[in-house]
């Protein structure tokens, strides 16, 4: 993986084997991206990152500006990579070992974004946006972005916003 753009851009990162991820293309993060820098201003953004796996979505708001970034990962691998690569880097990057679903009932946080990528064949992938929105951590005009395959449709969900489509992943966004 890469980080596109900011401080660290065109930087390689390789994750260690044992991860179980699958890190969001580059064509699709760079278009995520993209319509996130046109609803905030990075450098002054808190981001909350759950199923962090690689870090990959974290490692790029850390090279853009975000300020403040908590990534979440059930892995005790991917723990370790990302704090020690978020070191290494000089990011503001907390990563936490828990496991997402009792993470979020239990944290008070407020956030202007949060992305969630859960493994795609995760069986509580569609009562997600509602357990996040029902905890109330986003900040006001903050933004939830839940990456999924096509099969999943978020449409019905109350404030959903739009889901747009980058090859094999999509994301779902919600305020």
């Amino acid at each position: 993986m890469r980080i596109i753009s900011g401080k660290y851009r065109s930087r390689r990162i390789t994750a260690p084997k044992g991860i179980k991820a699958r890190p969001t293309t580059d064509f699709a993060k760079e278009s995520l991206f993209n319509i996130l820098s046109n609803w905030f201003d990075m450098d002054e953004i808190e981001v909350l990152d759950l199923f962090t796996g690689t870090g990959n979505i974290s490692f790029e708001f850390g090279s853009r500006g975000a300020k403040n970034i908590i990534a979440v990962d059930i892995s005790n691998l991917s723990y370790r990579f990302i704090t020690s690569m978020a070191s290494e880097m000089e990011m503001p990057i907390q990563a936490l070992k828990a496991d997402v679903f009792r993470f979020i009932p239990s944290h008070n946080g407020k956030y202007n974004v949060i992305f969630a990528d859960p493994p795609y064949t995760h069986a509580q992938i569609e009562s997600l946006p509602s357990l996040i929105l029902k905890q109330d951590l986003l900040k006001p005009n903050g933004i939830l972005v839940v990456e999924h395959d096509k099969e999943v449709n978020f449409e019905s969900e109350e404030r959903f916003l739009e889901s747009r489509q980058y090859g094999r992943v999509n994301f779902s966004f919600f305020e």
